[in-house]
C-alpha cells in the first residue's frame, strides 16, 4: 500500500514541480535532525503527494524514486541561501489539480483528518505551519483533498516511467557536476581530465583501485573485462579531487554488483559484512543470482552460512561510513 504525503514548498514549488522532483537538506541549519526531511528517506516509489503553495494545493505527485544524495539544485538560485548544499532529492512525477483546493475551504472536513502531531496545516484554521516540509498524512486527509478536484490520474500513474529513474537522473546531475569541473580553472588540467575519467570508473581512478581492490567484494570475479570501478562515496557527492580519484574511495564490482552498491540497495560494514536493504526485493536478488549468498538478516532457507568478505582498510572504513549513512536505502528513518 502506498504511503501519503503532504508538501509544504511555497519557496521552491516552481523549480521542483517543472524539474519533477523534492529536495530539501539533510538536517536543520544547526545540524540537528528534522523530521519533514528524513521524511524523504522514508517515502516509497508509488507513494502520493500533495503539493501545497500560496494556500492552495494545485498539484499530485507521485513518487518515482527513493531518494538519493544531491546536490542543492542550481536553478534553487538564491533561495535556501542558508540551507546546505548536499540535500536529499526524490523524483516525483506532477499532475495538476483542476480547480486548485484551498485547504481552509474544505478545513471542517480535512482538519480532523489531519495527524496531531507534524501535521503540515493547522487543522483549526487551515494555516500553514511555518518549518514544515514533506508531512505523512492519511490517505482519508488525501482523498478529502483529491475529492474536490479533477486530475489526470493515466498520467500521474504512468508519467515519469523512464525520465525520472535513478540513472536518468544521475546522469543529468553528473552533466553538470561535469560542466562545472571543466570550467574550473583551480585544477590543472590533467587533473580535470582524470576527474572526468573517474566519473565513468576509467583512467588514474581505476589503476588505484584495481591495486587495492583486484576483486568484486560479492562474486570474487577478478577479471577486469568484467570489473567497474564504482566509486564507494559518489562522484556527485564528493567535495574534492582529491576524494574522486582517491583509490580508497572505490571497489571493483560486477555490472549488476554495481549498480546495486551505487543505488545504495546494498552495503558493507567496516568488518566486511553484507548488508542488503530490506526495502528491495528479496525475489529480484535472487533473479540477479546473489540468492545462494545466504544472509541472516533475511533468514533465507538456503545453507546457513554468513554473507561477509574481508575486512576493509582504515581509509575505506571513512568512505564505506559516508555510503551507509548516505546512500543505504536502509529502514525508514
Amino acid at each position: 500500500m502506498p504511503q501519503f504525503w503532504w508538501v509544504n514548498h511555497k519557496q521552491t514549488v516552481r523549480q521542483e514541480i517543472d524539474r519533477q522532483y523534492l529536495w530539501s537538506p539533510k538536517t536543520s541549519s544547526n545540524g540537528a535532525r528534522n523530521r519533514f526531511y528524513d521524511n524523504m528517506r522514508a517515502a516509497n516509489p508509488g507513494d502520493l503527494v500533495l503539493s501545497y503553495a500560496n494556500r492552495e494545493i494545485g498539484y499530485v505527485g507521485r513518487v518515482a524514486e527513493f531518494a538519493f544524495t544531491a546536490p542543492k539544485p542550481a536553478e534553487f538560485g538564491s533561495t535556501g541561501a542558508y540551507w546546505q548544499n548536499e540535500g536529499w532529492l526524490l523524483p516525483v512525477f506532477w499532475t495538476r489539480l483542476d480547480p486548485p483546493v484551498r485547504p481552509k475551504a474544505i478545513i471542517d472536513v480535512l482538519g480532523p483528518l489531519l495527524p496531531n502531531k507534524y501535521s503540515p496545516i493547522r487543522p483549526s484554521t487551515g494555516d500553514g505551519n511555518q518549518g514544515v516540509y514533506l508531512a505523512n498524512i492519511s490517505q482519508h486527509a488525501f482523498d478529502a483533498v483529491i475529492g474536490a478536484a479533477a486530475f489526470n490520474a493515466v498520467a500521474l500513474a504512468r508519467g515519469g516511467a523512464n525520465s525520472l529513474t535513478f540513472q536518468i537522473v544521475k546522469e543529468e546531475l553528473e552533466d553538470r557536476i561535469e560542466k562545472e569541473i571543466d570550467r574550473d580553472d583551480s585544477l590543472e588540467r590533467t587533473v580535470r581530465h582524470s576527474v572526468i575519467q573517474a566519473r565513468r570508473g576509467q583512467g588514474a581512478f581505476r589503476a588505484s583501485v584495481e591495486a587495492i581492490e583486484p576483486a568484486c567484494r560479492l562474486t570474487g570475479i577478478a577479471n577486469p573485462a568484467l570489473l567497474i570501478a564504482s566509486h564507494i562515496r559518489p562522484w556527485r557527492s564528493c567535495e574534492t579531487a582529491q576524494q574522486r580519484l582517491d583509490g580508497m574511495n572505490g571497489l571493483m564490482l560486477t555490472p549488476d554488483a554495481d549498480l546495486l552498491f551505487d543505488r545504495g540497495f546494498i552495503t558493507f560494514k567496516d568488518d566486511g559484512e553484507v548488508r542488503v536493504s530490506p526495502r528491495f526485493d528479496r525475489e529480484d536478488l535472487r533473479r540477479l543470482g546473489f540468492g545462494d549468498l545466504v544472509w541472516q538478516q533475511f533468514g533465507f532457507s538456503e545453507v546457513p552460512i554468513s554473507w561477509r568478505t574481508n575486512a576493509f582498510a582504515p581509509a575505506q572504513c571513512a568512505y564505506l561510513d559516508y555510503h551507509r549513512r548516505n546512500v543505504y536505502v536502509g529502514e525508514p528513518p
